[in-house]
């Protein structure tokens, strides 16, 4: 009988942080790519936007690349799209409101025109290449996510994007079991599982949890106005604040880019019902006393341009937070942005708002306890935890093993890792190219390790540039050295270190020049060398030197 070829699950993202999700899966001359995300930058990341997978291995297969197929509308899960496309022009398939984000995305690119794209239904299967993916309905804390089965001529593998089990959600149905049961009895070869709240036992609380809180809060402080961040994304979530709203009176205005844009697109395909007359454009608010208005804002991760902050600083063109504002942050910090959410929590409570953050949030992720019956459903023969850092996949490794699955069936992935399977054995048989691409700007990619070590290195010590003249026929020095310095010293409080420093690099250049030494490199190495080891021991610092040498021919 003949050997059927394995396959190759190659996790490209999102296994080492929260964000940049994405994995390829390959048969033989078909590769499908399962999401295409962005992680925002760490603090040591001067100056970089975002940050994107490396695809270098897609851009060497492009021939067997299928297309990139979407679980649901989050940055981390389609924020890089816009980029790699540029590259990686294949089609995109998604549920209804996932394509129509990704399209405002592709709009905002100038990109529509020249990527293909198509809406999937709950259900329904696409077949790409040697393999067909079918999309099941989950929940989230984005409308329209969705799992995928991947049907490959090995088996079944299961990814389940970012997921929840909802008995109750705001909008659409419960996540559909019954499929979920039905491919276990089938017999499922691996499972990719959402693993951010796997370090969290229990079951997450329903969407509608929260619209309790809101009724609450709203029936407290009937007589403020309220502020209410929250992600942008999170279109249930804004329903149910405008629903309490509505249910008190008040008016509603939408603020922040990304909020407006996805309010925009959830109402125009009917994922989110505003009633007649709630919603108000800012500009008039002014008409309406404090107590019969609701602003719904972007921010409630502290980021610094979105609308909140820019209102708690003060420098919001429209809104000024005045005493007495009762402002709700209905989210949790991601993972690394607790310093900023705090900086902005404490600027709103000394502008005397009432700042509320307990209670009115719900995880979209799964707990334990869903995890567990997602694995007891599907029953996968392979455990593959993605979606988190170390500890939330190793925690999930631990949930997979309790259930029965053997240690050597769980796979504990590294981006880059190929992980190659069938029915009879599963190992890790090599690395492709895998990284972070930083974007900056409009440049993708063209800053590195080496730029952002420049930039630690002026971030801390500032820079010091030497310029200097000298006769191009007999290397005399004619004009300087002089000194200009930034982010280092005052230097009109600091005239007696300037001047040491002249004193120094003209004592360098000379010796350079008595030397005979008119390698311009060699110059400047000199010159770094001995102006840096002298501010060394004047202040125990050390600035980055630029020297500059000009020629001039007499």
């Amino acid at each position: 009988m003949e050997q059927k070829s394995k396959l190759k699950i190659i996790p490209l993202g999102g296994l080492e942080q929260i964000g940049m999700n994405m994995t390829a899966f390959e048969y033989e001359d078909s590769i499908v790519v399962v999401d295409c995300g962005l992680s925002f930058p760490s603090e040591d990341m001067l100056g970089i936007d975002l940050v994107i997978p490396d695809v270098t291995y897609l851009k060497q297969n492009m021939d067997k690349v299928k297309g990139f197929v979407i679980t649901h509308g989050h940055e981390d899960h389609i924020g890089a799209l816009p980029y790699i496309l540029r590259d990686v022009n294949v089609p995109v398939y998604a549920t209804k409101l996932t394509l129509a984000i990704i399209e405002n995305k592709l709009n905002e690119h100038g990109l529509t025109k020249s990527v293909k794209r198509k809406i999937v239904k709950y259900g329904q299967t696409i077949t790409l290449g040697s393999m067909r993916i079918e999309f099941i309905r989950t929940n989230h804390s984005i409308a329209d996510a969705a799992a995928l089965a991947i049907h490959t001529p090995v088996g079944i593998v299961v990814h389940t994007g970012d997921f929840k089990i909802d008995y109750t959600p705001v909008f659409g149905d419960s996540a559909d079991l019954q499929r979920f049961g039905e491919l276990g009895k089938k017999g499922v070869l691996a499972l990719l599982c959402d693993s951010t709240n796997a370090i969290r036992p229990g079951f997450t609380s329903s969407e509608r949890t929260v619209g309790k809180v809101f009724d609450n809060l709203f029936a407290e402080n009937r007589n403020h106005r309220i502020i209410v961040a929250t992600f942008a994304s999170n279109v249930d979530r804004v329903q149910q604040i405008i629903n309490t709203a509505y249910k008190y009176g008040r008016k509603v205005v939408v603020e922040g880019r990304s909020m407006v844009s996805i309010i925009t697109i959830a109402q125009e395909l009917g994922y989110i019902k505003i009633p007649e007359g709630t919603l108000i454009d800012i500009d008039l608010l002014k008409n309406y006393p404090n107590e019969q208005t609701v602003l719904i804002t972007t921010g409630s991760q502290g980021e610094s341009m979105a609308a909140l902050s820019r209102m708690a600083s003060g420098i919001h063109r429209k809104i000024s937070i005045q005493p007495d504002d009762v402002i709700i942050f209905s989210s949790h910090p991601i993972p690394g942005n607790e310093k900023a959410v705090s900086k902005v929590m404490n600027e709103l409570s000394m502008q005397g708002a009432n700042v509320i953050f307990q209670d009115t949030h719900v995880s979209g992720h799964a707990c334990q306890e869903e995890i567990k019956l997602i694995y007891s459903l599907v029953r996968p023969k392979y455990s593959i935890p993605v979606h988190g850092e170390y500890r939330h996949r190793m925690a999930q490794a631990e949930i997979a093993t309790s259930l029965g699955i053997d240690e050597k069936d769980t796979f504990m992935l590294n981006s880059g890792d190929v992980l190659e399977l069938d029915q009879n054995s599963a190992q890790v048989t090599g690395q492709v190219n895998h990284g972070a691409v930083l974007v900056d700007g409009l440049g993708v990619g063209d800053v590195g390790n080496i730029v952002l070590r420049d930039r630690q290195n002026l971030s801390q010590d500032g820079i010091i540039i030497v310029v200097l003249t000298l006769n191009r026929y007999n290397n005399e020095l004619l004009a300087g050295p002089d000194i200009v310095s930034r982010g280092f010293v005052y230097v009109r409080e600091s005239e007696n270190l300037m001047e040491e420093s002249r004193l120094v690099v003209e004592e360098a250049v000379y010796s350079c020049l008595d030397r005979r030494i008119s390698d311009w490199t060699k110059i400047k190495n000199v010159i770094r060398d001995s102006l840096g080891e002298f501010l060394w021991k004047k202040m125990k610092r050390s600035p980055m030197i630029l020297p500059i040498i000009m020629e001039v021919n007499i």
